[in-house]
């Protein structure tokens, strides 16, 4: 069994060891670079729950090892009902990144023709590792389906909502993928990062990423997305999804349906980057996408100090729902669909 994470390219942000799960801090970063390191799956559940790892792909990996640490660690005696929690465990960490129950599904077809606990531990981090390797290799052949659409000649630049880089994923990254392809053709000339409120992913990872790896960012308050827009530099918002509908809606980062709209007004490309794990077909439209809501803690304050009166009702989703008719184009590993609806979705993808 291999001993070490498949490898990424770009900011590293899950290193496996076969033994024991490292995940990157990322509630820290900038300021501080902290792993934190896991030996059974419910460290692994909390880590997803209280957002060291966030990024739907990155996410549905961290669980796959999860469910591998459960075997790794389980007694001797009822094994399989140590290894059913874990997985119930880690199904309850997030409740709308459909990659999370994506790779728990592949995870518990395993486990389900395992016949002993030996077994189990073997088969269960293979399957794990491929879960990661694969996530790597989509976001490698959505990036070449994704620059394939864009017609644009010469430099343009674009924008961007959220963290959708290696931090997110297995390596390389969904949107950011693109981005980073667009910066190795030497097509890009600028990326407008959304600073990405209230847990500013945009400022906190997305800058610090796309700088470490010297593809020119500049940061932008969430406001001022409509004014960059109109100044007519930036030829594609290119954004990530937690999950995809079968008419082609998209769950994301709060934010991103505004982003829609004003693309929309300002005639700028629309272009959604996610892999096909992301998309569930069970689900007719957005309206079926079940919203993550977190604590209004999370607006009234950063780290500690406050920005709000203490105790004033907050609103605080998670996601937002985009409508599958902002939207130009959704690139997955398969293949594109553009100007989604439920006829291209299900050329693409089938019935579900």
């Amino acid at each position: 069994m291999t001993k070490t994470s498949p490898r990424s390219i770009g900011t590293v942000a899950i290193r496996w060891h076969g033994h024991s799960l490292d995940l990157l801090d990322q509630r820290l970063l900038p300021g501080e670079e902290h792993w934190l390191t896991h030996d059974g799956a419910s460290g692994v559940a909390q880590s997803i729950r209280d957002m060291v790892v966030r990024g739907a792909p990155a996410i549905g990996i961290s669980a796959a090892y999860g469910v591998a640490l459960a075997a790794r660690h389980a007694g001797s005696g009822d094994w399989k009902a140590e290894i059913g929690q874990a997985i119930d465990e880690l199904a309850a960490s997030r409740p709308t990144a459909v990659n999370l129950f994506w790779a728990l599904e592949r995870m518990k077809k395993v486990f389900a023709a395992c016949g002993s606990l030996a077994e189990a531990t073997d088969r269960l981090a293979a399957e794990a590792e491929a879960i990661h390797r694969e996530d790597l290799a989509a976001n490698l052949a959505m990036a070449g389906h994704a620059v394939a659409v864009m017609e644009e000649s010469g430099t343009f630049s674009v924008l961007t909502h959220c963290n959708t880089g290696a931090l997110a994923t297995g390596g390389y990254g969904t949107a950011l993928g693109v981005i980073r392809r667009l910066h190795e053709e030497k097509r890009l000339q600028q990326v407008f990062a959304d600073e990405t409120r209230p847990w500013l992913q945009g400022s906190r990872l997305t800058a610090w990423e796309l700088a470490r790896d010297g593809i020119p960012v500049t940061l932008n308050a969430d406001g001022a997305a409509a004014w960059i827009l109109a100044r007519g530099d930036v030829r594609w918002v290119i954004v990530g999804a937690d999950r995809i509908t079968a008419n082609g809606d998209v769950a994301n980062k709060i934010g991103t349906y505004s982003l829609a709209v004003l693309a929309r007004h300002h005639k700028v490309g629309f272009m959604v980057v996610a892999p096909s794990s992301t998309v569930d077909m069970s689900l007719a439209s957005g309206a079926d996408i079940p919203i993550e809501e977190r604590e209004g803690s999370e607006l009234r304050q950063i780290r500690g100090i406050p920005l709000a009166p203490d105790g004033v009702d907050v609103f605080n989703p998670v996601f937002d729902v985009t409508p599958a008719s902002l939207i130009d184009v959704i690139v997955t590993e398969q293949g594109v669909v553009r100007n989604p609806d439920i006829t291209g979705m299900r050329k693409l993808f089938g019935e579900g």
